[in-house]
This record gives C-alpha cells, structure tokens and sequence, in this order.
C-alpha cells in the first residue's frame, strides 16, 4: 500500500481534483438541508454507477450522468474521488474510506461548502472553533479529508462499529443515525473510484466470515421499523401483531415459545427453563432466552451472546426474516446483547435488570450483527 501512496500524492493535487472540488458558495439554510434527506439507498447497481463515475474522471459534463443521490455528479464525484485518494495515500481501510464518503454525504452532499451551521465548513463541515484547523485549512478537501481520517483512526474499535456508528464518533452530529442512509452509495462510489488507482485494496484483509461486516448489517432497518404499533406497554403483545405466514415453521415455533415469557423479570445468568417460577435463576436473560426459544423448535443453540453472535449465517439487517437473531450494544464481533426478530419490525428480547421480557420496535434498536440460525 505504500507504494501507491507516493503516486496518489500527486492524483489528489491534480487540476481535475481540484477544480471539481473547487469551492461552493452556500448559504446557512442550504448546509442545515443535509439533515433532512430521509430515504435509504440500497441495492445500487455498482456497475452502473462505475460506469457513470469513469465517465465524470474521464472528463464528461455531468448533464447526461445518472447516480441515484448524487444531484451534481460533477463536483460530487471528484470530492469523492479525493476523499478515496486521500484515504490511500494514509492507507486507510476500504471501510474508512467508506465512512469518510458517508459523512460527507450527509454533512455536505459531497459540495466543498462555504459555509454551514455556526463556523461549519466544507466537504465535512468542519469548524475552526472545534481545532478542525482554519477555515481555508478546512475548504481544502485533501486537508479536510486528512483531518477527518486522523480522527477516525483514533476511535477505539471503529472498524467493527456500523458505519454510522463510526462517523458520529468522529462527527458528534445532533442527527447520529443520519449517515446509515448513504452508507450504499459510499460504498459504490468507494470501489467504483478505487478501481482507477493501481493495487488500491491489495493488502485489504480477508472479511471474517463469522461476522457481518458494519456495512450490511445496520446500514438501514427493514421496511417496517414497528412504529405502526404506537407504544407498546411492556410485556404485551402490540394489538395487531401476528407472526407471519411465511415464517419458517421453526422460527415460528422458537417466537411462540418466546412471547409466552412475556412479562416474567430478567435474571442475568439464568436458565430460562420457568420463566414464571418462583426461582430467579430460572428466569430469563438475554440469550438463554433464545437459546430456550429455539430449543423448543428442536434448534440447539450455544448459551451467550458472545458464542450466538457465531451461530448460523450472517444476513443483513434489511433483509431480516421472523426468528433471525439480533445482536447490540457492545461490538460487532462481542456484543453484549441479542433478541429475536419476530417480524412486523418487533423484536422480543430479555432486556435487561428489573425490566420483563418485552417486545420493541426495532426502530429502537442499534443492530451491530444479524444471525440466521435455520
């Protein structure tokens, strides 16, 4: 990897790099818009958009380029392209990179910005008054991207946070889960850009195949989120709910089994094996709970979060189906809690000391990995 970075030194200081990246003026209402995009990009056809980025680094227009997100392709994709550049040149992982392209989706749509919130500043909106640098430092997208890269490296862990995780650390955004909605898009523009610098992404290492990667497992919660049942009184059932028909047998076995613990306290450590007994440590925790549920469907599972974050296959969080487990708080290679998707957007779990086995709305949820056990 470092023998690129001498190269890309001089790609990311180029005419081209620079003029698209050039600065924007923008009024204070125009950088505070960056917060209300509301949709999630998802199932991108990264060939397409490779093609349409070659197009915009080979010099053509932007008036016939076409990228679902990207209104001024442009200057978009050269800001982008100094970002990925920019990341190489300090080898940053891919997964970095990605953050980096995200965050500046969200906080500027990829426009060099003259302006924002408060003394907030181009492609990051970046403030002088929080030592980002000064503010021609900063409308210096290479400088930006730097700065931007050192502190991201610094967050204990951030390769296995989400990705928004990871850019409200570095960020400290008022809108912490905005940047999950661009996180498909950065991703296509990540290889579609890194794919015109030689060797980029030689010494990138293997994907552990145990966990989801944070860039599918939490980049946008299923289309149903659980807020069409309003507020669900603890240890309920949301009026409405019904376990859907194309559960799989076992998996509507193992939430039948679950829903009927509803309501009996959570007893860290305990079996799950009488919930509704008089013996603490007969109640239900978090993972004996799912353990017990799935044993009921005649599906051995391992005891802890910590093992049943390893059991089955990972699946992404957007495509999650009725009995696949969902795993927060913690990272995504040790979390420190699981639940059960139960479809309909509602997840049931064992939450925590002194609250009773529940069902929430997954909206309420910060999913780190996703298992499918059957």
């Amino acid at each position: 990897m470092k023998g690129i970075a001498a190269g890309i030194g001089v790609v990311v200081l180029s005419p081209l790099l620079l003029a698209g990246a050039a600065m924007m003026m923008a009024s204070s209402s125009e950088a505070a818009t960056t917060a209300s995009f509301s949709g999630c990009l998802t199932g991108l056809d990264t060939a397409e958009v490779t093609k349409e980025v070659t197009k915009i680094l080979d010099g053509a227009s932007g008036k016939d380029i076409h990228i679902q997100g990207l209104d001024l392709p442009a200057e978009q994709i050269p800001n982008a392209q100094t970002i990925v550049a920019t990341g190489l040149s300090l080898d940053v992982p891919k997964k970095g990179q990605i953050v980096a392209i995200a965050t500046a989706m969200q906080e500027s749509r990829l426009r060099n910005l003259n302006s924002g919130d408060r003394d907030s500043l181009g492609l990051f909106q970046q403030r002088p008054s929080q030592g980002w640098g000064t503010a021609q430092q900063i409308r210096d997208p290479v400088y930006a991207s730097e700065q931007f890269y050192k502190r991201l490296l610094k967050v204990n862990g951030w390769q296995q946070m989400k990705v928004t995780q990871a850019a409200q650390a570095v960020q400290r955004s008022g809108y912490p889960d905005a940047y999950a909605q661009w996180e498909d898009l950065a991703a296509a523009l990540q290889k579609a850009i890194a794919k015109t610098f030689p060797n980029a992404g030689k010494d990138e290492p293997a994907k552990d195949k145990n966990t989801e990667s944070a860039s599918g497992a939490g980049s946008c919660v299923p289309d149903k989120d659980g807020t069409s049942f309003g507020r669900i009184p603890e240890g309920s059932v949301p009026k409405g709910y019904k376990i859907p028909t194309d559960a799989a047998p076992k998996a509507r076995a193992a939430i039948e089994w679950a829903m009927h613990q509803l309501g009996t306290l959570y007893q860290w450590g305990g079996s799950c094996t009488d919930s509704h007994g008089p013996d603490p440590m007969k109640r239900c925790d978090c993972s004996s709970l799912m353990q017990q549920a799935y044993a009921h469907a005649d599906v051995k599972l391992t005891r802890t979060t910590y093992t049943q974050v390893n059991e089955g296959k990972a699946v992404s969080a957007k495509n999650l189906k009725p009995g696949d487990l969902i795993f927060s708080r913690g990272t995504a290679a040790r979390p420190e809690h699981v639940g059960m998707y139960m479809g309909e957007g509602l997840v049931i779990e064992a939450p925590r000391t002194s609250k009773p086995t529940r069902i929430a709305p997954i909206k309420d949820w910060d999913i780190l990995a996703a298992r499918r056990v059957l």
